[in-house]
């Protein structure tokens, strides 16, 4: 229940504060006072859109708040809170400022918080309906949206939007591989080729790279052969000038002569090894001059070879050194072709059974809106009686799509049907003719779909377009809905205004350089003020003052009794006595400055 509702620089209201109780509080004043404007700061609270024009000229910023009583908030919003680590010490404070360069800012118990998460607070918080949401009654998915809120059905609808998108994923995926599947033979054969010829190459690890080498030393076994022979030559096999012979004749000069002189002595094993080092390079020169001779006919082979690489290499588009990576990747492909019949099966098991489950769950919700749309219609129809439709019947049509597709809200197409008139057969809501019937139709909706709720409701001009007996039947109905809660109401009509359990009035003032508006709370002798010029427009007469007395006893006397779908049994006592204002006037607890 919202308590208190501060606003300031919003719009053309520079500062208004308000308490607020329980039970139907409406407000009143002369068109374009700016009545509207405090739905619109309910709805900028509930985290609506909003943007700089919604600053007061002059002002750096607007700003809204609100503080909620938690003592019998559904349990979904402290679950919520909750979840959200908001603080609950038995009220909720919500903040929302909107600066002149249009940036918002939201607050819940002074601690900030996304917009988005104020809207989520908002919509359990607070119910708007505006007084053109008749308009919107005519669409199938609004009438979805009621039956389901109606019905209590937000939870499995939420289910049932699951299940389908489990449904449509593996419909995706099924119809992916099917489509795979329709070139799968030839591709495999492709597949099978291309890997039957990187097979039968045999690449090994490291083989392209000793090729290259082998390739670049058979063509220049010439030159390799010729500095071989002249190395060997230089180091052993000339004898009067080779290394060889060099450090032999060495030694033999330095073994007589180390006798005489020890110093020397050190050197001869350094001879020694040096004498062995060069007939070990002599010994390999050789051999590697003999490989040379007999490797001649291996480089046509090793051209041969390379060449195959190569052209296989450019056949699949890739250098040389990553055959061995795309041979990889074609087994990979092959094997999931190969296993794609395989999974193509399993994946149309799994969906037959995500389709059987969004059945079973869609048969389920379907039966329940069946059941609410039965208990929707006998509520409504009886609340037509008393608007001014009387013999009049609502139906609420739940028809199954059959074979259709499945969707995310369920098999079910719904349909509002409504006849005004006894012997007529019920038409759909977008047909009936009447915008007045219409608007009738959708406050007993509106009304009936909100019976239950503990959120505080807020009606916008609503009772637009009707008068005289239906509009204080309509009173009534929103009276007895205030008493199971909280109900503010925007109204022009003194029938529906004499109803309220607190009255509040809305004035907007000048001095000619700048506008303002203010609020506030009418005493009993206010409101027969208020009512009289409501009933005899600017000249207020001593009948229309009588009048609005009487209604006002009137509404004190019988709270509800003729509202056949609420009822007075149905709307507490305590919500009742809230209207001793009539008899005992409290002081203004709305103030504008």
């Amino acid at each position: 229940m919202l308590t208190h509702l501060q606003i300031r620089d919003f719009a053309i209201i520079d500062s208004v504060e308000v308490e607020l109780r329980r039970g139907l509080t409406v407000l009143t004043g002369e068109t374009g006072a700016g009545k509207s404007i405090l739905v619109d700061a309910l709805q900028l609270l509930a985290g609506g859109r909003a943007g700089a024009e919604v600053v007061r000229h002059g002002a750096e910023r607007a700003e809204v708040s609100g503080t909620f009583e938690l003592r019998e908030a559904p349990r979904e919003l402290k679950a919520w809170l909750e979840e959200q680590s908001v603080g609950d010490a038995g009220e909720l404070i919500v903040r929302r400022v909107v600066g002149t360069d249009g940036r918002s800012r939201a607050y819940l118990n002074g601690q900030a918080v996304p917009v988005q998460l104020l809207r989520e607070a908002g919509t359990i918080l607070i119910d708007i309906h505006g007084q053109h949401e008749f308009q919107s009654l005519t669409r199938s998915a609004a009438q979805r949206v009621l039956l389901d809120g109606y019905g209590s059905l937000a939870g499995l609808t939420a289910q049932v939007g699951i299940a389908h998108r489990v449904w449509l994923e593996l419909l995706n995926r099924t119809l992916e591989l099917d489509s795979k599947a329709r070139d799968r033979d030839t591709r495999l054969e492709l597949l099978r080729y291309q890997a039957q010829e990187l097979r039968a190459l045999q690449l090994k690890e490291g083989e392209i790279e000793a090729l290259g080498e082998e390739r670049a030393r058979l063509a220049n076994r010439g030159r390799l052969a010729q500095g071989a022979q002249t190395a060997l030559a230089e180091l052993y096999e000339n004898e009067a000038a080779s290394a060889h012979a060099g450090v032999s004749r060495a030694l033999q000069a330095l073994r007589g002569l180390a006798a005489l002189d020890g110093k020397l002595a050190v050197v001869l094993p350094m001879l020694e090894e040096a004498s062995i080092q060069v007939r070990e390079a002599a010994r390999e020169l050789e051999r590697y001059r003999e490989t040379l001779d007999v490797d001649a006919p291996r480089q046509d082979e090793v051209e041969r070879r390379l060449a195959a690489i190569e052209e296989l290499a450019r056949k699949h588009r890739v250098a040389p050194p990553e055959l061995p990576e795309r041979a990889r990747q074609l087994g990979v492909e092959l094997e999931a072709l190969e296993r794609a019949e395989l999974d193509l099966a399993v994946l149309r098991t799994e969906l037959a059974g995500a389709l059987q489950s969004y059945r079973a769950q869609a048969q389920e919700l379907s039966g329940k809106r069946e059941r609410a749309a039965r208990t929707l219609a006998r509520d409504i129809s009886a609340r037509m009686q008393t608007l001014g439709m009387s013999g009049g019947r609502f139906e609420a049509d739940v028809t199954q799509h059959g074979n259709a597709d499945p969707t995310e809200h369920g098999i079910d197409q719904i349909e509002f049907r409504v006849t005004a008139n006894p012997g007529q057969p019920p038409r759909a809501l977008a047909k009936v003719a009447s915008g007045g019937e219409l608007a009738r139709l959708s406050l007993a909706v509106q009304v009936s779909c909100a019976a239950e709720a503990t959120r505080c409701m807020v009606f916008d001009e609503v009772d637009a377009g009707i008068g005289g007996a239906v509009a204080e039947i309509v009173g009534r109905e929103l009276r007895a809905l205030g008493g199971r809660g909280q109900v503010l109401c925007v109204t022009h009509l003194p029938q529906v205004a004499c109803q309220a359990h607190h009255h509040l009035r809305v004035t907007k003032l000048t001095d000619g350089r700048t506008t303002r508006t203010t609020l506030t709370e009418l005493s009993a002798n206010d409101r027969v003020e208020e009512l009289a010029r409501m009933l005899g427009g600017i000249e207020v007469s001593a009948k229309a003052r009588e009048h609005a007395r009487d209604m006002l006893a009137a509404a004190v006397r019988a709270p509800g009794k003729d509202s056949a779908a609420a009822g007075a049994a149905r709307a507490p006592a305590a919500a009742d006595s809230a209207d001793d204002t009539v008899r005992q006037p409290r002081p203004p607890a709305a103030r504008g400055r």
